[in-house]
Protein backbone atom coordinates (compact mmCIF):
# COMPACT_ATOMS: atom_id res chain seq x y z
CA UNK A 1 0.00 0.00 0.00
CA UNK A 2 1.71 3.43 -0.54
CA UNK A 3 0.86 6.00 1.63
CA UNK A 4 0.26 9.61 -0.16
CA UNK A 5 0.23 13.17 1.12
CA UNK A 6 -1.93 15.05 -0.95
CA UNK A 7 -0.36 18.89 -1.64
CA UNK A 8 -2.99 21.35 -2.54
CA UNK A 9 -5.90 18.41 -1.11
CA UNK A 10 -8.62 20.74 -1.47
CA UNK A 11 -8.23 22.01 -4.91
CA UNK A 12 -10.06 20.99 -7.76
CA UNK A 13 -7.33 18.20 -8.34
CA UNK A 14 -6.83 17.18 -5.17
CA UNK A 15 -10.53 16.10 -4.34
CA UNK A 16 -10.59 14.04 -7.65
CA UNK A 17 -7.57 12.66 -6.57
CA UNK A 18 -9.10 11.68 -3.15
CA UNK A 19 -11.87 10.43 -5.02
CA UNK A 20 -9.97 8.67 -7.15
CA UNK A 21 -7.81 7.20 -4.11
CA UNK A 22 -10.71 5.83 -2.09
CA UNK A 23 -11.32 3.41 -4.89
CA UNK A 24 -7.96 2.03 -5.26
CA UNK A 25 -6.47 -0.73 -3.03
CA UNK A 26 -2.75 -0.08 -3.56
CA UNK A 27 -2.69 3.25 -2.24
CA UNK A 28 -3.95 5.34 0.35
CA UNK A 29 -4.00 9.62 1.17
CA UNK A 30 -2.76 9.20 5.07
CA UNK A 31 -2.39 13.25 4.73
CA UNK A 32 -2.95 16.57 3.10
CA UNK A 33 -1.66 20.05 2.54
CA UNK A 34 -3.95 23.28 2.19
CA UNK A 35 -4.03 26.41 3.06
CA UNK A 36 -7.43 25.76 4.83
CA UNK A 37 -8.55 22.86 6.51
CA UNK A 38 -12.50 23.47 5.31
CA UNK A 39 -13.44 19.99 4.13
CA UNK A 40 -13.91 16.41 5.71
CA UNK A 41 -11.64 14.05 3.46
CA UNK A 42 -11.18 11.18 5.92
CA UNK A 43 -7.50 12.24 6.46
CA UNK A 44 -6.05 14.77 8.56
CA UNK A 45 -5.27 18.11 6.50
CA UNK A 46 -2.14 20.46 7.82
CA UNK A 47 -2.22 24.47 6.92
CA UNK A 48 1.17 24.57 7.31
CA UNK A 49 3.50 21.44 5.55
CA UNK A 50 5.98 21.92 8.18
CA UNK A 51 3.75 20.71 10.88
CA UNK A 52 2.88 17.65 8.92
CA UNK A 53 4.53 14.77 10.64
CA UNK A 54 2.29 11.74 9.37
CA UNK A 55 4.61 9.38 7.31
CA UNK A 56 4.36 8.47 3.83
CA UNK A 57 6.03 7.24 0.74
CA UNK A 58 5.35 9.98 -1.66
CA UNK A 59 4.04 13.30 -2.21
CA UNK A 60 1.51 14.41 -5.21
CA UNK A 61 1.28 18.00 -5.78
CA UNK A 62 -1.69 19.65 -7.42
CA UNK A 63 -1.27 23.22 -5.77
CA UNK A 64 0.47 26.34 -6.29
CA UNK A 65 3.09 27.49 -7.51
CA UNK A 66 4.06 30.14 -4.87
CA UNK A 67 3.85 26.49 -2.58
CA UNK A 68 6.41 24.41 -4.45
CA UNK A 69 9.52 26.18 -2.74
CA UNK A 70 8.41 25.43 0.80
CA UNK A 71 7.22 21.76 -0.26
CA UNK A 72 10.26 20.82 -2.06
CA UNK A 73 12.16 21.54 1.16
CA UNK A 74 10.31 19.66 3.03
CA UNK A 75 10.15 16.68 0.54
CA UNK A 76 14.23 16.80 0.77
CA UNK A 77 14.38 17.16 4.67
CA UNK A 78 12.03 13.65 5.16
CA UNK A 79 13.13 12.11 2.16
CA UNK A 80 9.58 11.73 0.48
CA UNK A 81 9.75 11.65 -3.27
CA UNK A 82 7.54 14.15 -4.67
CA UNK A 83 5.26 14.44 -8.07
CA UNK A 84 5.08 17.78 -9.16
CA UNK A 85 2.33 18.36 -10.78
CA UNK A 86 2.19 22.17 -10.80
CA UNK A 87 2.86 24.37 -13.32
CA UNK A 88 3.57 28.17 -13.84
CA UNK A 89 7.34 27.80 -11.85
CA UNK A 90 9.82 30.23 -12.21
CA UNK A 91 13.03 29.85 -13.86
CA UNK A 92 14.55 29.89 -9.93
CA UNK A 93 11.70 27.09 -9.11
CA UNK A 94 12.64 24.97 -11.83
CA UNK A 95 16.48 24.89 -10.69
CA UNK A 96 15.53 24.31 -7.29
CA UNK A 97 14.05 21.56 -8.67
CA UNK A 98 16.82 20.11 -10.29
CA UNK A 99 18.92 20.52 -7.14
CA UNK A 100 16.57 19.05 -4.88
CA UNK A 101 16.37 15.87 -7.19
CA UNK A 102 19.73 15.38 -6.39
CA UNK A 103 19.00 14.41 -3.18
CA UNK A 104 15.49 13.17 -3.82
CA UNK A 105 13.38 11.55 -6.21
CA UNK A 106 11.12 14.19 -7.98
CA UNK A 107 8.89 13.32 -11.01
CA UNK A 108 8.21 16.87 -12.92
CA UNK A 109 5.51 16.88 -15.91
CA UNK A 110 3.54 19.88 -17.20
CA UNK A 111 0.65 17.09 -17.91
CA UNK A 112 0.08 13.30 -16.12
CA UNK A 113 -2.46 12.28 -19.43
CA UNK A 114 -1.28 9.09 -20.74
CA UNK A 115 -2.16 10.40 -24.49
CA UNK A 116 -0.71 14.09 -24.06
CA UNK A 117 2.94 12.01 -22.88
CA UNK A 118 2.32 9.59 -25.94
CA UNK A 119 1.93 12.67 -28.34
CA UNK A 120 5.35 13.65 -27.40
CA UNK A 121 6.81 11.31 -28.47
CA UNK A 122 4.66 11.14 -31.74
CA UNK A 123 5.37 14.90 -32.27
CA UNK A 124 9.35 14.47 -31.76
CA UNK A 125 8.65 11.68 -35.28
CA UNK A 126 6.87 14.12 -36.77
CA UNK A 127 8.81 17.23 -36.43
CA UNK A 128 11.69 15.57 -38.01
CA UNK A 129 9.78 15.12 -40.98
CA UNK A 130 7.53 18.41 -41.63
CA UNK A 131 9.94 20.89 -40.19
CA UNK A 132 12.98 19.79 -42.86
CA UNK A 133 10.28 19.96 -45.57
CA UNK A 134 9.40 23.81 -44.44
CA UNK A 135 6.26 23.17 -42.55
CA UNK A 136 5.22 25.74 -40.02
CA UNK A 137 4.31 24.77 -36.85
CA UNK A 138 2.20 26.30 -34.38
CA UNK A 139 0.36 25.19 -30.92
CA UNK A 140 -3.06 26.51 -29.90
CA UNK A 141 -3.90 25.50 -26.47
CA UNK A 142 -7.39 25.97 -24.27
CA UNK A 143 -8.17 26.15 -20.84
CA UNK A 144 -11.19 27.16 -18.33
CA UNK A 145 -11.17 30.90 -17.56
CA UNK A 146 -9.76 30.03 -13.88
CA UNK A 147 -6.86 29.12 -15.02
CA UNK A 148 -3.82 32.19 -14.35
CA UNK A 149 -0.48 30.96 -16.70
CA UNK A 150 -0.35 30.96 -20.38
CA UNK A 151 0.67 29.70 -21.92
CA UNK A 152 -0.04 26.68 -20.38
CA UNK A 153 2.49 24.18 -18.82
CA UNK A 154 1.60 21.43 -21.48
CA UNK A 155 1.65 23.63 -24.27
CA UNK A 156 5.67 24.37 -23.34
CA UNK A 157 6.41 20.92 -22.80
CA UNK A 158 4.61 19.59 -26.51
CA UNK A 159 6.82 22.85 -28.08
CA UNK A 160 10.03 21.47 -26.49
CA UNK A 161 9.24 18.50 -27.46
CA UNK A 162 9.60 19.22 -30.67
CA UNK A 163 12.37 22.02 -30.54
CA UNK A 164 14.68 18.88 -28.74
CA UNK A 165 13.85 16.74 -31.79
CA UNK A 166 15.27 19.86 -34.10
CA UNK A 167 18.07 21.16 -32.12
CA UNK A 168 16.60 23.65 -30.76
CA UNK A 169 16.27 25.37 -33.93
CA UNK A 170 13.01 26.99 -33.29
CA UNK A 171 12.18 30.52 -31.27
CA UNK A 172 8.69 30.64 -29.63
CA UNK A 173 6.82 33.23 -30.85
CA UNK A 174 4.01 34.16 -28.04
CA UNK A 175 2.22 37.54 -29.70
CA UNK A 176 2.56 38.92 -32.95
CA UNK A 177 0.63 42.13 -32.58
CA UNK A 178 3.43 44.37 -31.93
CA UNK A 179 5.44 42.74 -35.06
CA UNK A 180 4.06 43.68 -38.42
CA UNK A 181 6.24 40.87 -40.84
CA UNK A 182 5.73 37.93 -42.32
CA UNK A 183 6.39 34.80 -40.82
CA UNK A 184 9.84 33.87 -39.99
CA UNK A 185 10.47 30.12 -40.61
CA UNK A 186 12.10 29.30 -37.77
CA UNK A 187 9.32 30.48 -35.89
CA UNK A 188 7.29 27.84 -33.35
CA UNK A 189 3.84 30.26 -32.61
CA UNK A 190 1.94 29.25 -29.54
CA UNK A 191 -1.27 30.43 -28.69
CA UNK A 192 -3.48 30.46 -25.31
CA UNK A 193 -7.59 30.57 -25.56
CA UNK A 194 -9.27 30.62 -22.28
CA UNK A 195 -12.87 30.69 -21.26
CA UNK A 196 -15.60 28.83 -20.00
CA UNK A 197 -15.19 25.35 -18.58
CA UNK A 198 -12.90 23.75 -21.33
CA UNK A 199 -10.65 21.36 -19.26
CA UNK A 200 -8.18 21.29 -21.85
CA UNK A 201 -7.19 20.96 -25.54
CA UNK A 202 -4.10 21.24 -27.42
CA UNK A 203 -3.81 21.21 -31.07
CA UNK A 204 -0.31 21.56 -32.98
CA UNK A 205 -0.52 21.94 -36.83
CA UNK A 206 2.06 21.70 -38.77
CA UNK A 207 1.29 23.58 -42.23
CA UNK A 208 3.05 22.94 -45.69
CA UNK A 209 1.99 23.56 -49.16
CA UNK A 210 -2.15 22.70 -49.65
CA UNK A 211 -1.74 20.47 -46.90
CA UNK A 212 -2.21 20.88 -43.63
CA UNK A 213 -1.10 18.33 -40.60
CA UNK A 214 -2.87 18.40 -36.79
CA UNK A 215 -2.32 16.14 -33.83
CA UNK A 216 -5.02 16.97 -31.19
CA UNK A 217 -5.59 16.16 -27.69
CA UNK A 218 -8.52 16.92 -26.23
CA UNK A 219 -9.20 16.09 -21.91
CA UNK A 220 -13.10 15.91 -21.07
CA UNK A 221 -12.12 15.77 -17.54
CA UNK A 222 -9.53 16.16 -14.39
CA UNK A 223 -9.86 12.24 -13.95
CA UNK A 224 -6.83 11.88 -16.53
CA UNK A 225 -5.22 13.95 -15.04
CA UNK A 226 -5.58 12.36 -11.90
CA UNK A 227 -5.01 8.95 -13.08
CA UNK A 228 -1.42 9.81 -14.19
CA UNK A 229 -0.61 11.67 -10.58
CA UNK A 230 -1.59 8.46 -8.68
CA UNK A 231 -0.14 6.02 -10.96
CA UNK A 232 3.14 8.71 -10.82
CA UNK A 233 3.22 8.19 -7.22
CA UNK A 234 3.17 4.24 -7.26
CA UNK A 235 6.02 4.55 -9.71
CA UNK A 236 7.81 7.21 -7.19
CA UNK A 237 7.84 5.30 -3.79
CA UNK A 238 11.26 3.95 -3.12
CA UNK A 239 12.76 5.53 -6.35
CA UNK A 240 16.39 6.65 -5.48
CA UNK A 241 17.44 10.88 -6.08
CA UNK A 242 16.68 11.60 -9.60
CA UNK A 243 14.73 13.68 -11.79
CA UNK A 244 11.90 11.81 -13.27
CA UNK A 245 9.26 12.35 -15.99
CA UNK A 246 5.76 10.89 -17.48
CA UNK A 247 7.62 8.90 -19.32
CA UNK A 248 9.32 6.72 -17.55
CA UNK A 249 6.48 6.21 -16.12
CA UNK A 250 4.57 4.63 -19.57
CA UNK A 251 7.45 3.35 -20.30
Amino acid sequence: MVKIIMHGCNGKMGQVITDMVKNDDTAEIVAGIDVVDNRDNGYPVFTDIDACDVPADVIIDFAAAVAVDKLLDYSVKHKIPVVLCTTGLSEAQIAKVEEASRKVAVLRSANMSLGINTLMKLLKEAANIFAPAGYDIEIVEKHHNQKVDAPSGTALALADSINEARNNEYEYVYDRSQVRKKRDKKELGISAVRGGTIVGEHEVIFAGVDEVIEFKHTAYSKSVFAKGAVEAGKYLAGKPAGLYNMSDVIG
